[in-house]
């Protein structure tokens, strides 16, 4: 079975290093942390072999070049943001699979965030490890993209099977709560998800990983393209029967809340 190891790096990222004991292989998801990446692996008794970024931001590629000194690992990135990614040994894009031993991942499109962000999809393991595309109860700050991208890059990670366990990068999730309930009052499922997450973080329990049928119940971002969101933000920015526009006066709410 993969392993996947999560732990807390920085103010407030998690970090994430996926083993495959067949092959004995393991991969850094990010480098936000280098210092504490090699020392997680150390304590497994891993050997670090590869790095897979999502995006640029030093809080996600920022490690690369002191893991790689260290462990001469490969390193595979995005390759629309190849310029700012440092010791990349491979690009890839939408519809390309990375390996890690005997397990595949493939590559989604997720730009938004940032232009060329990066999504890596393991169907066997029905994990995806989304980066800042996606949190739990929210979605990254629109930094680089567009409205209209950002809706096609969310709905592909919609389009994922309903199980996946969504793996993004930082703990935001009750601070994406309170925003949610503003955004969608009126959803029942939404109230339970975030009763629950008050619970777990008064208890210093982390809430990610979310699966993915929550999120498209109770992620306001995820429902853009639902009549009922849309009719609530009809007269503030949104547009029934347009999920670009609705997830669009979101993002900006989101942004100003």
């Amino acid at each position: 079975m993969l392993e996947i190891h999560q732990f807390p790096c920085l103010s407030d990222n998690y970090g994430y290093l996926l083993h495959d004991p067949g092959s004995k292989e393991t991969t850094c998801i990010d480098t936000p942390d280098a210092d504490a990446y090699l020392r997680e692996a150390g304590k497994k008794g891993w050997q670090i072999t590869q790095i897979w970024n999502t995006h640029w931001h030093p809080d996600h590629a920022g490690g690369n070049e002191a893991i790689k000194a260290a462990t001469h690992c490969t390193i595979t990135a995005p390759a629309d943001e190849a310029d700012k990614i440092a010791g990349i040994d491979r690009t890839v894009g939408q519809g390309d699979t990375v390996s890690l031993g005997d397990w595949q991942a493939d590559v989604i499109d997720v730009g938004g965030h940032t232009s060329g962000h990066i999504a890596y999809h393991l169907p066997a393991a029905d994990i995806a490890l989304v980066g800042d595309a996606v949190f739990a109860l929210g979605c990254g700050r629109m930094f680089e993209g567009t409205a209209p991208q950002f809706w096609q890059s969310l709905s592909r990670v919609k389009a994922l099977p309903p199980q996946t366990m969504l793996y993004c990068a930082h703990e935001y999730t009750a601070a994406n709560a309170k925003f949610a309930l503003h955004a969608d009052p009126d959803n029942e499922a939404l109230q339970a998800y975030v009763q629950e997450v008050h619970e777990r973080r008064e208890r210093d329990e982390w809430t990610v990983p979310s699966k993915l049928e929550r999120e498209l119940a109770a992620n306001p971002f995820l429902r853009a393209d639902d009549p009922d969101m849309q009719a609530h933000w009809a007269d503030k920015g949104g547009k029934l029967g347009d999920a670009v526009a609705t997830f669009a006066a979101l993002r900006s709410a989101k942004d100003n809340f």
